[in-house]
C-alpha cells in the first residue's frame, strides 16, 4: 500500500470543535507545530481522515488544509527547512492505523 506525506493544518473557531479536530488529526499523524501535523496516508486513510474531520468541524467557519508533499522517501522529507528548533520528522512509513 503506497502512502503519501501530507501537511495537515487547521483553524477551528470553537474550543470544543478544536479539541475534537485535534484528536482526529493526532490519531493520523505527528505534531509538527500547534495545529500543524505530518500525516503519511494511503488513499483509503485520507478518505477516512477527511470524513472524520467533516463530522467534527463547522465547514462554514472552520478550515482544514491538506498539502500533498508526495512520497515520504523523497520530496516528503526533503522539502522541510527549519529555522530555530527543528522538529524531527516521522520516519518513512508513517503512522499505522488499525
Amino acid at each position: 500500500m503506497s502512502r503519501r506525506r501530507y501537511v495537515v493544518a487547521y483553524d477551528i473557531r470553537s474550543p470544543d470543535r478544536l479539541r475534537r479536530v485535534h484528536d482526529v488529526v493526532e490519531a493520523h499523524g505527528y505534531m509538527l507545530q500547534y495545529s500543524v501535523y505530518i500525516c503519511d496516508l494511503s488513499d483509503v486513510e485520507k478518505i477516512g481522515l477527511k470524513s472524520q474531520l467533516r463530522d467534527q468541524m463547522n465547514q462554514t467557519v472552520d478550515s482544514v488544509v491538506l498539502i500533498d508533499l508526495g512520497d515520504p522517501d523523497r520530496r516528503g522529507s526533503e522539502c522541510f527547512e527549519f529555522i530555530g528548533s527543528r522538529t524531527p520528522l516521522p520516519s518513512v512509513g508513517g503512522a499505522t492505523i488499525i
